[in-house]
């Protein structure tokens, strides 16, 4: 399929959820969304969305109070890393959820 069928005015590629199969099991630590710090949810409307922009494996959501698909999040912490607002946090895996 060339450029101009699929509609894009670039070359562009498009990944989705699940390319390389389930790869949530290869992480050690998970990332944790508070969402009261989150400048979405502050704001209650669309805003920042760094975590998704930067998510290599497009695992976060991109809504109000984001979130991440675990199935799928390898736990790079680039997401961490990006929050302007500190609102992500890496959890080790044997730690339950908060």
């Amino acid at each position: 399929m060339g450029t101009r069928d699929c509609k894009h005015e670039s070359a562009m590629a498009t990944p989705c959820s699940g390319e390389a199969g389930i790869t949530g099991d290869w992480r050690s630590a998970r990332p944790v969304v508070d969402q009261s710090k989150c400048l979405a949810v502050k704001a209650g409307r669309p805003a920042c969305f760094q975590c998704w922009a930067f998510c290599p494996e497009g695992v976060i959501k991109k809504e109000v109070g984001s979130e991440v698909d675990l199935t799928y999040c390898k736990g790079c912490g680039i997401c961490v890393e990006v929050c302007p607002a500190d609102a992500i946090t890496m959890v080790p895996e044997t730690e339950e959820s908060a």
